[in-house]
């Protein structure tokens, strides 16, 4: 190769091909040529190897070639699959973190609607003041009870048109506000003839009891069936109709009930029949 040809290679990026003496195939270097020495005939050439010297007369060809800017192609694809599981990981968290917000205000949401609940099931209820009893003319048998209840301490307001009332004496009967009849049935006025003669009788029957307000300043008994706090209330109940076979509740005899609000705790009384009836009204 003349001289003239290879100066102007000094200087850029080539590729060389070179073959010594003996070797049957051929081989090739790459990188920038920096200095040809004539003399001792060799060229100094700086690859990725680093730089290195190559006997002229080995080398059949020089061609210039473009330097490439990534020296390992494969490099640049395991940066492009890393980044992609970079981000894949990245969009997986980003879901996974939603799902664990979205489930836990959910389960906040729950929480506080069951602990609200649970504290107005705990804290509400009726308490039971006194019962008392009217007997017929003849003094046999106690024909109405009268039960004084009120809001239990804190209580929510409760509605006594979704209370019931469980009687257990010689069978179980179940109660509830006769509201139907209006003023009939609840009643904020007492008659001159009494409590027990305050209601008609007739909207008092095997099925259904009635409400005296006792202490309802706002007429809340009256006109919403609400038994709101600082309210009293008498709830009177026909135990002729409730239990037929005995006509009411014998001297000596014993009656279990419960008073079950919609919310809170049940109010539980049990009346003992004294052995004589001295007056028409006793005390049970």
């Amino acid at each position: 190769m003349k001289k003239s040809y290879m100066d102007r290679f000094v200087g850029k990026y080539c590729k060389i091909v070179t073959k010594e003496p003996g070797d049957t195939r051929a081989s090739v270097v790459t990188g920038i040529l920096e200095e040809i020495d004539y003399e001792d005939g060799f060229i100094l050439i700086d690859s990725k190897q680093g730089l290195g010297a190559l006997r002229i007369n080995t080398i059949i060809a020089i061609k210039p070639a473009k330097k490439r800017t990534i020296e390992n192609e494969q490099h640049a694809v395991i940066g492009i699959g890393t980044l992609i599981v970079f981000i894949a990981m990245v969009l997986v968290a980003a879901v996974a973190a939603s799902v664990i917000i979205q489930t836990s205000e959910s389960l906040q949401n729950r929480a506080y609607a069951v602990g609200k609940q649970t504290i107005r099931e705990v804290s509400s209820g009726v308490s039971i003041i006194d019962q008392m009893g009217y007997t017929n003319e003849g003094k046999t048998i106690v024909e109405y009870l009268a039960i004084s209840v009120r809001p239990r301490a804190g209580s929510y307001d409760l509605d006594l048109n979704e209370t019931l009332i469980y009687l257990q004496y010689d069978n179980l009967t179940v109660l509830s506000l006769n509201y139907w009849n209006g003023s009939d049935a609840v009643t904020s006025t007492i008659s001159e003839a009494g409590v027990f003669h305050t209601l008609n009788h007739a909207c008092i029957g095997a099925t259904s009891f009635g409400v005296i307000g006792i202490r309802d300043s706002d007429n809340s008994i009256e006109n919403t069936y609400g038994l709101g706090t600082g309210d009293m209330c008498m709830i009177l109940i026909n135990l002729t109709a409730a239990f037929p076979d005995t006509g009411g509740l014998e001297p000596g005899e014993e009656l279990y009930g419960r008073l079950v609000p919609e919310i809170g705790a049940a109010g539980i009384f049990l009346c003992n029949a004294p052995n004589a009836f001295d007056h028409r009204v006793v005390e049970l």
